[in-house]
């Protein structure tokens, strides 16, 4: 993984639609063992389009989505981490990197939604 991608505190996770259509959309992620963590809700399309095809490309943003100049975008696999163990390392690594910002975002709505967090981890090998 490059250092570009690894501390950018936004990267553009570019996800293909069925028809090879590429969606890039700006997302938190850390860098965890080697691999790009990202935390999304379960119902976002980047997840529906994970789901039918792991195909992914990663490039340093800002929280627009503007690349970096001269950022090269990096091919990789994606995959979705649904099982307590993946949630948790997701959770711990985005508390790590974003803080009290991750938090708050995670526990935004849980009470309106009866505890439920509808997330999904997503774990990317470039």
């Amino acid at each position: 993984m490059t250092p570009q991608i690894a501390e950018s505190r936004y990267v553009s996770l570019v996800t293909f639609r069925r028809d090879g259509t590429a969606v890039p959309t700006p997302v938190w992620a850390v860098e965890d063992d080697g691999r790009l963590l990202v935390w999304t809700r379960d119902d976002s399309g980047k997840v529906k389009r994970v789901r039918n095809g792991a195909r992914v490309t990663v490039t340093p943003c800002d929280s627009r989505g503007r690349t970096a100049q001269g950022a090269e975008p990096v091919e990789g696999t994606a995959r979705l981490m649904t099982e307590q163990g993946g949630l948790a390392r997701v959770r711990k690594a985005m508390t790590r990197k974003y803080g009290w910002q991750f938090r708050v975002v995670d526990s935004g709505g849980t009470l309106l939604r009866l505890g439920k967090r509808p997330h999904v981890g997503v774990e990317v090998t470039l």
